[in-house]
């Protein structure tokens, strides 16, 4: 058998050992789903153990912070949780008597969940407990670099489900995978849950299967002369060095009132910030882009191993590294998505020409994603959210730690955002319960009556041509 059949089969076989877990939970209660989602998060949100996982994962893929890690898995986890228990996923999750209608929660089947090798701890527990909850089974995919750690968060699950007399082929794991087999993976399940680089969730839409996908991150934020400048310095600081600015929200540029811009920096001086001269901003894009391409040896990194990569020295504790720029778009690799510490910081004049140089850095990257403001101008908040192609806007926050859900702000808490059809996506919004499951509708007769065209179109036609 050549090396192609093997794969086939080896992803057959899994996806029919899914199945058969799958149809053993698809008789499960809401409250047994529901505790077996809460015994997985709390096993994996031990301190202890979460650290192992961390490191584990840090010294498997040298990317991130084992502290942004931990985080991962002792917070945002159980903050997912606690959002998604008031979801019902069940039976009948909803009745409008009124309209006669009553709708039904049905699981999709199998997911194939893509997971990226910046988060290889956290993704599998969420895509896991998510599917779980709608009676799914879950096979992930790891990156190739992030395996061994995506593999031991898989058997944590399973050994959980094991030790409840639950089905632990529910959760299922790629042992050696490749594009090839992840490709095969989602051709033979039922949706995949696409969490990874453009390449991995543009081959999901091409699967020929449904597949919810993820868009490229380019978080650009605005900072206008209301703004508190130490705070959102801070505010800053915090957002890019979390996990070393691994994510897609983590704030790639900053764009600054001429009036406040000295001050700003100072400020972000303060935080940890280091601002590069001309010449120090030649070597850095030469160490970061090869061949047009970002480098893998810079994302996720310690501005001190990036700035030692450049030949640029900076002084001790550097928590993030900026450079000056005016161009934007395909005329400036700094406008792109960085995926590291560097942040790229422009200065404005006048508030409309920000809104159209956000909209000018994102048409090329990260249209779709978010963007952010720090301002106490509701006037500028509002024309920013209206008039830039993005699904969210974040205000006063620090970026990478809100866009995806926190206790401070009302947003799902998730691991993967939507991005909408400017960013190639189908849903315009965090993913999260309800994007697990399928519905149906029962309709059953209501006495109501037929409107009558004055009902109907009203003044609606006064002013139009028939």
């Amino acid at each position: 058998m050549d090396r192609t059949n093997q794969d086939q089969a080896y992803i057959a076989q899994l996806v029919e050992r899914a199945r058969a877990a799958q149809k053993i939970v698809e008789g499960y209660s809401q409250r047994r789903v529901d505790e077996l989602a809460a015994a997985l998060v709390y096993t994996l949100s031990r301190p202890d153990l979460a650290r192992d996982i961390a490191e584990q994962a840090l010294e498997e893929t040298h990317m991130g912070r084992v502290d942004s890690k931990i985080a991962k898995l002792t917070q945002k986890m159980p903050a997912v949780l606690y959002d998604i228990l008031p979801t019902k996923t069940v039976g009948v999750i909803e009745r409008i008597p009124e309209k006669g209608l009553t709708k039904i929660a049905k699981p999709m089947g199998v997911i194939a969940a893509l997971i990226p090798s910046t988060n290889p701890e956290a993704t599998p527990l969420f895509k896991g407990v998510l599917g779980l909850r709608a009676r799914n089974a879950v096979i992930c995919a790891p990156h190739p670099s992030s395996k061994e750690t995506t593999k031991r968060v898989v058997d944590i699950m399973r050994e959980v489900m094991r030790k409840n007399g639950a089905p632990e082929d529910v959760f299922l794991c790629i042992e050696h995978p490749s594009k090839a087999k992840a490709a095969y993976l989602m051709a033979q399940c039922d949706i995949t849950m696409a969490t990874g680089s453009g390449d991995m969730v543009r081959a999901a839409y091409s699967s020929g299967k449904p597949a919810y996908g993820v868009g490229a991150g380019n978080a650009v934020v605005i900072v206008d002369e209301t703004a508190d400048l130490q705070e959102t310095a801070k505010k800053i600081a915090m957002s890019k060095a979390n996990d070393w600015a691994s994510g897609c929200s983590a704030e790639n540029s900053v764009l600054v009132e001429q009036s406040i811009y000295d001050r700003f920096i100072a400020c972000m001086k303060e935080q940890g910030g280091y601002m590069t001269t001309p010449e120090e901003k030649e070597r850095l894009e030469e160490t970061m882009w090869v061949d047009g391409h970002l480098s893998r040896d810079i994302v996720a990194r310690p501005a001190s191993t990036i700035a030692h990569l450049a030949g640029i020295s900076v002084p001790e504790g550097t928590q993030f590294i900026m450079v000056e720029e005016t161009k934007a778009g395909p005329d400036s690799n700094f406008s792109h998505e960085k995926l590291s510490v560097v942040l790229t910081v422009y200065k404005y004049d006048d508030f409309d020409k920000a809104v159209q140089l956000v909209n000018q850095i994102q048409q090329y990257s990260g249209l779709g994603h978010s963007c952010g403001i720090h301002s106490y101008n509701q006037e500028h908040i509002e024309k920013l959210a209206m008039n830039t192609y993005t699904v969210k806007v974040i205000v006063r926050q620090p970026h990478s730690m809100s866009n995806s859900g926190a206790w401070h702000n009302g947003l799902a808490n998730t691991f993967s955002l939507g991005c909408g059809t400017w960013g190639g996506n189908i849903a315009s919004e965090n993913i999260t319960q309800k994007h697990y499951f399928n519905t149906t509708w029962v309709a059953e007769p209501i006495d109501r009556k037929p409107a009558t065209e004055e009902e109907i179109f009203g003044d609606l036609l006064d002013n139009v041509v028939l």
